[in-house]
């Protein structure tokens, strides 16, 4: 079936904002005095919510205030965007005038808030490409449960399977394969594991390999 839409994850796909994501909640949990490491913030990744609760809580106790953790995660982090930036991923600045120029439909696929999304591809002129934007907050079930996917092929006017999905973390890609799309990982903090590698549609390198398939 010809390829009519790529889909995006933003954050570790287009934005290298998943070490960020990963310092600023190591630095917020450590402020609060919980033990954190590395695993415990990658095992969050794509994660919003009641399911991030659950998840920390899952480490350090049902007693974790999670929202004053998260609260203070995004004050930290904002502090240092709007100060320094978001840096880009190999080839976002080249793939998406790229897919515009073919007449290929763009979405936007990310657990992050609506507001985040637009500021930080906005920052990096980035934002003007997407025909269509879903977000956390837009769907009932997070990552790894396909709404996301589901609900942003939908909005492009395309089936799941007309969609190339572009995806970082391992919640990602469960999602992006679970809605049927045809699901591309570019690794970023994560590993593809052998499980992951069965399912794919490719593994890529960066951004610009996805000429290769549209």
């Amino acid at each position: 079936m010809v390829i009519k839409g790529v889909i995006f994850d933003m954050d570790g796909v287009l934005l290298n904002s998943e070490v960020l994501y990963q310092r600023f909640w190591l630095e917020s949990l450590h402020y609060y005095g919980y033990p954190a490491e590395k695993e415990h913030i990658l095992a969050l990744r794509s994660l919003t919510g009641k399911n991030a609760e659950l998840k920390l809580k899952s480490f350090f106790g049902d007693s974790l205030d999670y929202e004053k953790v998260k609260n203070k995660r995004i004050v930290l982090m904002d502090e240092y965007v709007r100060k320094n930036g978001v840096e880009i991923k190999k080839g976002a600045d080249e793939i998406l005038p790229y897919l515009k120029k073919k007449g290929i439909k763009i979405a936007l696929a990310t657990s992050s808030p609506y507001e985040r999304a637009q500021e930080h591809l906005g920052m990096a002129g980035l934002f003007k490409y997407f025909d269509q934007c879903v977000c956390g907050g837009m769907v009932k079930n997070s990552k790894p449960q396909p709404d996301i996917y589901l609900l942003a092929s939908e909005k492009l006017g395309l089936k799941p399977c007309e969609c190339i999905a572009v995806e970082d973390s391992p919640n990602g890609v469960k999602s992006a394969v679970n809605a049927g799309c045809k699901t591309v990982m570019i690794p970023d903090l994560t590993p593809c594991t052998e499980d992951l590698k069965k399912d794919l549609f490719a593994i890529c390198n960066d951004l610009t390999e996805i000429k290769e398939f549209v």
